[in-house]
């Protein structure tokens, strides 16, 4: 009878460990694509089921701590690179600072 129980306790465990255990897998492969650049995330996303990224795996949880960022309020913005809307040259941010202009950044859409 104690062998039977055993058996049992096994199955039960196999039953709900297993499927834990991919689960837990699954979230840090999605964690590590999230983390990788957005060409690669997207090419990486193009291949993965929609019910398993979105209902399955904890997508918005994982994908808001992969994609935080360290900057913090009051933090001084990182140097980049622009090209000018005419594309005559390139304007990188810091040339603005050097000269103590005010620089304001809009991302969005006009339309």
């Amino acid at each position: 009878m104690n062998a039977k129980y055993k058996s049992v306790s096994k199955m039960i465990a196999a039953t709900f460990c297993v499927p834990a255990v991919l689960w837990a897998i699954c979230c840090v492969a999605l964690y590590g694509v999230m983390r990788r650049p957005p060409e690669r995330f997207g090419q990486i996303m193009a291949r993965v089921p929609e019910q398993v990224a979105f209902l399955v795996l904890p997508f918005e949880t994982l994908w808001m701590h992969a994609r935080a960022g360290t900057l913090r309020v009051g933090d001084p913005a990182p140097d980049f690179t622009l090209a000018k809307l005419d594309k005559s040259e390139h304007v990188q941010l810091s040339s603005f600072a050097a000269k103590g202009k005010p620089v304001v950044l809009i991302f969005g859409s006009y339309t």
